[in-house]
């Protein structure tokens, strides 16, 4: 027997805007992955292909930013979303598209935008030139509820680097609110010198996000599975700084119980995803 109608509780649609990850560790593959342990529905627009293993990034097919255009119009004329994760943008013209088309958007919905500022890995190396950062700068970070910059990607939106410290993040974090968003989260997985610590700013508070260190090679994806996550908190209608709390919980989780349960290639290694508990409970 079919459930009455009236009784049917909806979840959230999630959409991701992003790059593919044939190895499935990252990017679109990593968002829809969170979104499902969330329980929330993803949707996705794939903004870049890439030829990718554990290994390597080899080429990269960019699509035209008007098939970009496309995808996220004809989703958004018929899907409700609520809440958008922004990801890779490879170009400028591909990131002033998705912000043209998410500024019509916000001029009818209330969801939240989570901008994931994919510019440097967390190694140091760059992922997309000048003229690309600067329009992620200018024209996707003014509409975000929330913004992730590892502190690579804190130091281009900030012309300097930002040292890994409580301080120089907590700094660079308050800087970064000055470029529109409403709410930044700079992560210092990169730190080495630091345990898992992530800094929370938004217009009323400061909050360091401590953890522990994993010592695992089950690295790959926690980007995108952090900003991802967040979105999906933010869409099942917690705080931002709830949404990161948890978001934050939930990678952990999924890296720890990766360690014996995933092997993926012979490189860096994904989350196990599929560890929903600490997303739910």
């Amino acid at each position: 027997m079919f459930a009455d109608a009236c009784h049917v509780i909806r979840i959230p649609n999630v959409l991701t805007i992003a790059g593919s990850d044939p190895s499935g560790g990252a990017g679109i593959q990593a968002d829809l992955k969170t979104f499902a342990a969330f329980q929330v529905f993803g949707c996705a627009v794939i903004t870049a292909l890439t030829c990718q293993n554990s290994l390597t990034v080899g080429n990269v097919h960019v699509p035209p930013p008007e098939f970009v255009r496309e995808q996220l119009q004809t989703l958004l004329a018929d899907v409700k979303i609520g809440s958008i994760k922004v990801g890779m943008v490879a170009t400028a013209s591909i990131a002033e598209t998705v912000a043209n088309v998410l500024i019509e958007w916000k001029r009818q919905n209330t969801g939240s935008i989570v901008v994931d500022p994919v510019m440097v890995s967390k190694s140091g190396c760059r992922l997309v030139d000048d003229t690309a950062a600067e329009a992620i700068k200018r024209h996707l970070i003014p509409l975000a509820v929330v913004i992730t910059p590892n502190l690579h990607e804190a130091g281009v939106l900030l012309s300097r680097e930002v040292p890994s410290d409580r301080d120089a993040m907590s700094a660079a974090a308050r800087e970064l609110l000055g470029l529109g968003c409403q709410a930044v989260v700079v992560k210092g997985g990169a730190a080495e010198n630091l345990p898992a610590l992530d800094v929370y700013v938004d217009h009323r508070q400061l909050a360091l996000l401590e953890g522990y260190r994993l010592a695992s090679r089950h690295d790959h994806g926690t980007g995108c599975t952090f900003s991802a996550g967040i979105s999906a908190g933010l869409a099942l209608g917690l705080t931002k700084l709830e949404a990161t709390h948890r978001a934050k919980a939930f990678v952990a989780a999924a890296m720890s119980a990766a360690v014996r349960r995933v092997r993926v290639g012979s490189g860096h290694q994904p989350l196990f995803h599929g560890y929903a508990t600490a997303a739910v409970e």
